[in-house]
């Protein structure tokens, strides 16, 4: 499974973007996709996972600012963030768990300017 992350950017505090990830095989089947993030010098932690039956969750720190969805049929996952702040500034990555098995994109920058 190959993960193709793009979205990412510089935006001003109270902006927003959308981040995707598409995927090299039909996503239907993963049950568990989410986006994480890493700030520099910080550990990674999970910003928001949807599984296939539609359900999601969300770091509290998003909640109320982000969305996670999927489309299967285009094989992408999303990540809507309005209202974004300085402290969302990290390098974004794309996970997918299939046949026990975690799958990672190559990660995309986000920049937040106050």
């Amino acid at each position: 499974v190959q993960l193709q992350a793009s979205g990412g950017g510089l935006v001003q505090a109270g902006g927003s973007l959308r981040l995707s990830c598409a995927a090299s095989i039909n996503i239907f089947g993963i049950t568990f996709m989410g986006w994480y993030r890493q700030a520099p010098g910080k550990q990674g932690d999970l910003v928001a996972g949807i599984t296939n039956g539609g359900n999601t969750n969300y770091a509290d720190s998003v909640k109320g600012r982000f969305t996670i969805s999927r489309d299967n049929a285009k094989n992408t996952l999303y990540l809507q963030m309005n209202s974004l702040n300085p402290e969302d500034t990290a390098v974004y990555y794309c996970n997918a768990n299939f046949m026990v098995r975690n799958y990672w994109g190559q990660g995309t920058l986000v920049t937040v300017s106050s």
